[in-house]
């Protein structure tokens, strides 16, 4: 059984860096996806970024250059590292897990992802 787990969350001002975390356990580290997903009240949850295969990795527009992603093999686990935190960053941030073969045609999509985290909020006050 996948279990996927977020952790790192929490309050900040403008500026500020927090670095999320996710344990995956139980789940076969091959040809894979991990990708970093947030959410707002009221909003789509969107694609934040992702790292492919513990190689490639992605990120969108808006976080680009502040955000870095990184994956441990051996610990299982998957970091995201914020700095210059914004206001618009305000979100629940998920952890996505998947196989390459399926999440590499939509990997901007939640649909690209077979395994999910239950969240770990994140708030930037002006």
């Amino acid at each position: 059984q996948v279990q996927v787990a977020e952790s790192g969350g929490g309050s900040v001002q403008t500026g500020g860096s927090l670095r999320l975390s996710c344990v995956v356990s139980g789940y076969r580290f091959g040809r894979s996806c991990l990708a970093w997903f947030r959410q707002a009240p009221d909003k789509r949850r969107e694609y934040v970024s992702i790292i492919i295969n513990n190689d490639s990795t992605d990120y969108a527009d808006s976080v680009k250059g502040r955000f870095t992603i990184s994956q441990d093999n051996g610990k299982n686990t998957l970091s995201l590292e914020m700095n210059s935190l914004r206001p618009e960053d305000t979100a629940m941030y998920f952890c996505a897990v998947g196989s390459a073969y399926k999440c590499l045609e939509r990997f901007r999509s939640p649909t690209g992802y077979d395994f999910w985290g239950q969240g770990t909020q994140v708030t930037v006050s002006s």
